[in-house]
């Protein structure tokens, strides 16, 4: 019997110098060949143009529009390529832009239809007003840790009503909010590790109530007149799951550009509520990039999955001969 698999998709920002070229595979496939075509209608460059260039270059390639595109193509090709006589896939679920990603995954839009949505949305949200940050709730064996998390809370307390829990992801905290509200936070919380408070360059106040003019505008251009059922559950990022079939198709509107777009986007319990309801044998992770391991491996420590109650532990698990977390560029 094939053992099952959660696949997840990562977020914005996961395409970086070190994944570039990382569509090589796939610069042929039937998939990459819709979204290059969707691009080009937008007058967009073509995620294979952007791949196979002479070198990597900030300023293109971290264009927002770019940029989501290249990490929708990567984890939605890598996501066509996992060979369904060697996994069972359950469920799929992702991070922030993931869900995107998650959507297509699931058959609820082709890659033509999700090429845009993610295109769009980038162009949208990256207009939008406030800045977005990161700062660890760990200590050093991947437990919660009360004091950074007490030291978190106060900051948002402070400065209400313009800072917001922006991402739930693992054992990080991801606030969003006004420029003043998150210079003013970032300032105050003690530094950690040479490098938090880590200030997210390019992002505006995602995942916040400063996106509700994106929320809006993408309500109203993207109906679900044209959407199909996914054929996989869906796991988003509010607590809920989206079976395969018989969905409310304006409902899965509302939340997807809608409620996930201006309130807080909780990773951490899409992965909770997946492991409990679907007990993989597996989870994937798509990529691009590598940085969804360690807020997957800290979401189940919290609720001790698989007995998992430390870093060392998840680290024992991975070295063993069946890991937990499959880097889906490793099945390729």
């Amino acid at each position: 019997m094939k053992p099952t698999a959660l696949a997840l998709c990562p977020g914005r920002g996961t395409y970086q110098k070190a994944e570039f070229g990382c569509l090589r595979p796939f610069y042929h496939s039937d998939t990459l060949s819709q979204i290059d075509k969707t691009r080009r209608t937008l007058n967009l460059p073509t995620v294979s143009e952007l791949d196979g260039a002479d070198k990597y270059l900030p300023a293109l390639h971290q264009q927002p529009a770019n940029n989501a595109a290249l990490i929708y193509a990567a984890g939605l090709s890598q996501f066509a390529a996992i060979s369904r006589d060697d996994y069972q896939i359950v469920a799929v679920s992702g991070n922030s832009m993931g869900w995107y990603t998650a959507m297509s995954c699931a058959g609820v839009w082709d890659a033509a239809l999700g090429t845009e949505v993610v295109s769009t949305m980038a162009q949208l949200t990256a207009g939008a007003a406030g800045k977005q940050f990161i700062y660890p709730l760990l200590d050093a064996d991947w437990r919660l840790d009360p004091e950074k998390q007490a030291l978190v809370a106060a900051q948002l307390q402070q400065q209400a009503p313009d800072l917001y829990r922006s991402i739930q992801y693992g054992g990080y905290a991801v606030l969003a909010g006004t420029d003043h509200a998150v210079t003013s936070a970032i300032a105050a919380l003690p530094p950690l590790d040479e490098r938090f408070p880590l200030l997210l360059q390019g992002h505006a106040a995602f995942h916040s109530p400063l996106m509700q003019q994106a929320s809006a505008a993408a309500l109203a251009k993207f109906k679900p007149e044209h959407w199909q059922q996914p054929n996989l559950p869906l796991i988003d990022g509010a607590g809920r799951i989206w079976p395969a079939g018989h969905n409310n198709l304006c409902e899965l509107q509302q939340y997807t550009f809608g409620t996930q777009v201006s309130s807080c986007y909780n990773f951490t319990q899409a992965v909770q509520l997946a492991v409990k309801e679907f007990s993989p044998d597996h989870i994937i992770l798509l990529g691009p990039g590598q940085n969804l391991g360690g807020a997957v491996a800290q979401s189940l420590i919290e609720i001790g999955w698989r007995g998992l109650r430390s870093k060392q532990d998840f680290v024992d698990l991975q070295q063993s001969a069946t890991p937990f977390l499959i880097e889906a560029a490793s099945l390729i």
